[in-house]
């Protein structure tokens, strides 16, 4: 028979006998068809033929290879390919039974089903070709009608498929094996929630972060009053360890476990796993955060797995461990953050007198972490817990309440700064290391304490943060008015977050002239927030919060961008060149596109760079002389003028002035409202100096009176700002004041 009759065979078929399949369902996958066969009408017909076919859901994709050689390289290169149909007799007489041997015994493919299809009928003994080869099926071409064909395919695939399943199937239980038998093994509550974590996350293909939680009674005399609290958690979240659920900072775990413990359902997705282990009535339940993609899931494994991770729970008796790692802290052994709380409840309404609250915060302790590692960073935990235990003896109440920081309840002869500095003056041991500390303290006296132990804690972490701010002292002791202190400067930030984002801030300008020729010939740009009935809140107030709050970062971009466009409208209405400085902070710097948003914004607003001056402070410049100087170097290469503002005010190093790509020095307005005695007329003198020696232009700010100005000028000074010139005032009364010029 001829190539053509062959290929008619396999075309023109009585469509009656086809087999029914199911239609595509729309997915995206394909089964891998390898066609091999050194007839190039062979591959148009086959395709042609199986063109239409979809087999479970999937569709067809076709890959051609003429030789066994080039077979065996594509079948190297696709690693999914599901059937191969497979020519006998190509550049030899045996080629096609060698692929299939270098299949099955040298490429280790035992689930890629092979169709062996030859011209010539008895070439090789058909049974032991499939017998050997593991061939699964060896037909004619004559005999491959598309009927057949059809029927041979969807029976390879399908057969492709169980044994992939199989396979799949048999290293999720290899999996399972392994991580119950390690999950077994462990013997606390913190290192079976670590294992357990780590096993859940690789099983579902996640990154390993996640907390265990279970409902413990609320203290030893209740078992039906319960909350649920953090008994496990993964390497680098161990601080939550011990944490009441709801007093977690993560809305989603929160809503997610508290809805398990209502629901008591399962819940995988793409952005939360909760995982129940149940068993004898005793109930946990792991929270993983998801990858935000859709999980890959066989329900059967994973429920093969949690119920193994349960018989594990129950093996090692940890329900007995539960109540213990609910108050104690799991490193130390010490009370924990709960605990610590229920014993200020019980501080607040005992009789004694003198007692005091302290905390005490180990300083610089992530960079123990971080240098000398977690392990003996552990250690070292150890050895402060021990030793305060030691020193303060039995009377004293010591917990372990936050990763590095310890609190502490006693009589107020024992509890004082002097004597806690004292027990941390001697290094401490933690394995080979001996390492030095220093603590901060903060310190609530019972008298000024509140009922509820809950808040106690919060006063006492009032005035630790107090005493981390303070330069001087390394403890602070709690007063009432830091907390109204602390209300109100959130509630500053709230209202200015508010604001800014409602658009009331303003920019306001103020104008800077030329000693030379006595014109305008720049402006800076101030940042104003008006609260009403003609009122403002002084920069001084907020700008020092907005850095502290992060806000700065978008308000300092947006008062750059609202310059920049203003100036560029003066341009437009005939006030070209002018001039505008805005003033930069640190947290500004820290931002890692800050230099690009700065170009950006300048090429939005169509102004030149040579019209933009950024000012910075010297106490900027010493907080990180290094990156300050790389990026006003980016920033000079757009262009834009550099000012430092304030000079002399901030005890800055001449070596860093030096290296900074200075355009301008500007003169404090102290230094010139101080210049009308001998003392302060010599620092601005100096200061004048300094700049025309390094070239710099020099601004004096601040001036106003006509003694002021006169002295400046006759030093030499370039530009001038002032109350003397003008005020700052908004961008409508710039262009009057502009016009009557």
């Amino acid at each position: 028979m001829t190539n053509n009759e062959e290929n008619d065979e396999l075309l023109f078929i009585d469509e009656d006998d086809e087999e029914e399949l199911e239609e595509n369902s729309g997915s995206t996958d394909v089964w891998q068809i390898l066609i091999v066969d050194d007839d190039k009408e062979i591959h148009t017909v086959t395709q042609l033929a199986l063109s239409d076919l979809s087999v479970f859901g999937r569709d067809l994709e076709f890959l051609h290879a003429y030789s066994g050689m080039e077979a065996k390289k594509l079948i190297q290169e696709y690693k999914d390919i599901a059937v191969i149909l497979l020519d006998v007799v190509m550049e030899s007489d045996d080629a096609g039974l060698k692929v299939a041997r270098d299949i099955r015994e040298e490429m280790k493919l035992d689930d890629v089903r092979i169709v062996l299809r030859t011209g010539q009928p008895g070439f090789a003994p058909e049974e032991s070709v499939i017998k050997d080869y593991d061939i699964n099926d060896y037909k004619t071409k004559t005999e491959l009608t598309r009927g057949k064909l059809v029927a041979t395919l969807i029976s390879s695939i399908r057969s492709f498929q169980q044994i992939r399943t199989i396979k799949q199937h048999k290293s999720d239980l290899e999996y399972i094996i392994d991580a119950v038998n390690h999950i077994m093994a462990q013997r606390d509550v913190a290192s079976f929630s670590q294992a357990v974590i780590k096993a859940i996350s690789g099983f579902l293909d996640l990154c390993g972060e996640g907390v265990v939680c279970a409902e413990v009674p609320v203290d030893a005399a209740s078992k039906d009053k319960k909350i649920a609290i953090v008994v496990g958690a993964s390497n680098t979240q161990q601080e939550l360890i011990g944490q009441k659920l709801t007093d977690l900072d993560n809305g989603r775990i929160i809503q997610k476990v508290t809805d398990f413990f209502s629901t008591k359902e399962m819940l995988i997705d793409e952005y939360d796993i909760v995982i129940p282990i149940c068993i004898r009535g005793y109930e946990a339940v792991v929270y993983l955060p998801g990858k935000g993609e859709q999980i890959e899931l066989d329900e059967q494994m994973l429920n093969i797995f949690i119920s193994n991770i349960a018989t594990a729970y129950a093996s090692v008796n940890l329900m007995k461990e539960l109540k213990y790692a609910a108050f104690r802290d799991w490193l130390t052994k010490l009370p924990n953050r709960t605990e610590f709380i229920n014993l200020l409840d019980q501080y607040v309404t005992s009789k004694l007198e003198g007692d005091i609250v302290a905390l005490i915060d180990i300083d610089q302790f992530s960079d123990i972490n971080d240098g000398l590692g977690q392990d003996v960073g552990n250690l070292l935990l150890i050895s402060v817990s021990e030793r305060l235990q030691e020193e303060l003896g039995d009377q004293t109440v010591i917990a372990r309440i936050g990763a590095d920081v310890f609190g502490v309840i006693g009589h107020d002869t024992e509890i004082t700064p002097e004597n806690i500095f004292r027990i941390f003056e001697t290094p401490f041991r933690a394995g080979e290391h001996s390492i030095p500390i220093k603590v901060t303290l903060g310190l609530c006296r019972k008298l000024q304490t509140s009922n509820s132990g809950l808040v106690i804690l919060k006063q006492a972490n009032i005035s630790l943060n107090r005493a981390k701010k303070s330069i001087q002292e390394r403890h602070e002791y709690y007063l009432p008015e830091m907390e109204e202190q602390t209300t109100w400067r959130l509630g500053i930030i709230r209202q200015l977050r508010t604001d800014f984002e409602s658009r009331r801030l303003e920019v306001w300008y103020q104008p800077q002239l030329s000693f030379e020729t006595g014109e305008v010939d720049g402006m800076e740009a101030l940042l104003r927030w008006p609260v009403g009935d003609g009122d403002y809140i002084s920069p001084a107030t907020f700008i020092p919060l907005a850095e502290y709050s992060g806000l700065i970062v978008d308000i300092g971009a947006w008062v750059l961008e609202r310059s920049l466009e203003d100036t560029k409208k003066l341009d437009d209405e005939g006030f070209p060149g002018l001039q505008v400085a805005v003033n930069v902070s640190m947290p500004q710097f820290r931002n890692l596109s800050f230099v690009d948003n700065v170009k950006e914004t300048i090429m939005m607003s169509g102004l030149p760079p040579t019209q933009v001056e950024l000012e910075i402070t010297e106490s900027l410049v010493m907080d990180d002389p290094k990156m300050v100087i790389d990026s006003l170097l980016k920033i000079k290469e757009l262009g834009v003028k550099v000012a430092i503002d304030d000079f002399g005010t901030g005890f800055s190093s001449l070596s860093y002035l030096q290296q900074l790509p200075l355009d301008r020095i500007k003169v404090d307005r102290a230094f010139v409202s101080a210049s009308d005695d001998e003392q302060g007329a010599a620092i601005v003198e100096t200061i004048l100096h300094l700049g025309k020696k390094l070239k710099l232009n020099t601004l004096a700010e601040g001036i106003e009176t006509p003694e002021q100005e006169a002295f400046l000028k006759s030093l030499g000074c370039d530009d001038a700002q002032g109350f003397y010139y003008a005020k700052p005032m908004p961008y409508s009364e710039l262009v009057t004041y502009l016009k009557s010029k």
